[in-house]
């Protein structure tokens, strides 16, 4: 009685060791099929920033979105009819022309940093939405780091 009854602890010991394999297998592939549903759905969502230079040199593909940066260029803003702006984008190195329609940020002006969400289109970038800066010394993180790769950054005056 004595033996049958070690035979019938030892067999569920296996058993829940088993069991226990089995959640931690069935757990992985969850974790695995997750992380691939969250990153095929955000395949769309994510936008990689570019400077002029880095669009000059290593052309996007025609349907990417993408963030170009950098600080509009000096006597480039022409304003069209109603909403339409074309300006260019500049990192001092290179210079993107950038084409806008609708309501510019107040803050928007030349001479200041800008980034702007959009397509390259027959090399003029196509912009769906215009980021300016929000006060006199404010300048985009990616936008500075794309300008201290330059060594144009210039490090604004504290007040």
């Amino acid at each position: 009685m004595e033996a049958t009854a070690r035979r019938e602890f030892r067999g569920m010991k296996g058993l829940k060791k088993k069991r226990r394999i089995q959640i931690i297998l069935l757990a992985f592939v969850a974790l695995a099929i997750s992380t691939a549903l969250i990153g095929y759905a955000m395949k769309d969502g994510i936008n990689f920033f570019r400077s002029p230079t880095q669009v000059t040199e290593q052309p996007p593909a025609a349907d990417e979105v993408f963030r170009l940066g950098g600080l509009v260029a000096q006597g480039s803003v022409v304003r069209g009819q109603g909403e339409a702006v074309t300006f260019k984008v500049t990192d001092t190195t290179n210079e993107v022309p950038v084409r806008y329609t609708g309501i510019l940020p107040d803050l928007f002006a030349e001479g200041q940093g800008v980034v702007a969400t959009g397509k390259l289109e027959g090399g003029t970038f196509v912009a769906s939405e215009i980021l300016a800066k929000h006060d006199e010394t404010y300048m985009p993180k990616e936008v500075i780091d794309a300008l201290k790769e330059q060594g144009v950054y210039v490090e604004p005056a504290k007040k």
